[in-house]
């Protein structure tokens, strides 16, 4: 059997370059159960307010909600049952080290199928003050007043 060479994402985290600094990115894969799947590749899947936690040496990513399959019967899932990241040891000891300094959190950013494998792209990010988030909203309104009136021109 072929593998699929195709990277489609799922689910996107599209509050968290709102709320956070994202510093660095980590590709991890994800362990699921049953139906899990099934409902991934549908994009059944809600990143909004998960979050990753390390428990014992190993990464967990909870409140992340993926919808009971459809076609699934009494061995469907959990929807907000926290699952485990693969990483290895190296990539968790960084986390690690990045999360014992202040205001650092580790957050998933997108999830996305790859070479067939589920996988999540998770963040270290810093939290944004209020004054960073009202700078960025005029910096995103500043930019789409400059399309607006270059597209404008161009019509003449």
């Amino acid at each position: 059997m072929a593998k699929n060479h195709d990277s489609r994402v799922l689910a996107q985290n599209k509050k968290a370059s709102h709320d956070y600094f994202i510093e660095d990115t980590i590709e991890a894969g994800i362990v699921l159960q049953g139906t899990e799947i099934k409902s991934v590749r549908n994009g059944k899947v809600q990143l909004r307010d998960a979050f990753v936690r390390i428990r014992n040496n190993e990464a967990w990513i909870s409140n992340m909600h993926i919808s009971p399959y459809e076609q699934g019967n009494r061995f469907n899932h959990e929807p907000l049952r926290s699952r485990k990241l693969l990483l290895h040891k190296k990539q968790i000891n960084e986390l690690i080290g990045k999360t014992k300094e202040q205001g650092f959190a580790i957050i998933p950013l997108k999830m996305y199928v790859k070479n067939g494998y589920a996988k999540v792209l998770i963040g270290i990010a810093k939290g944004k003050k209020k004054y960073d988030k009202r700078e960025d909203l005029k910096k995103k309104e500043a930019k789409r007043e400059v399309e607006r009136a270059f597209k404008a021109r161009q019509q003449y």
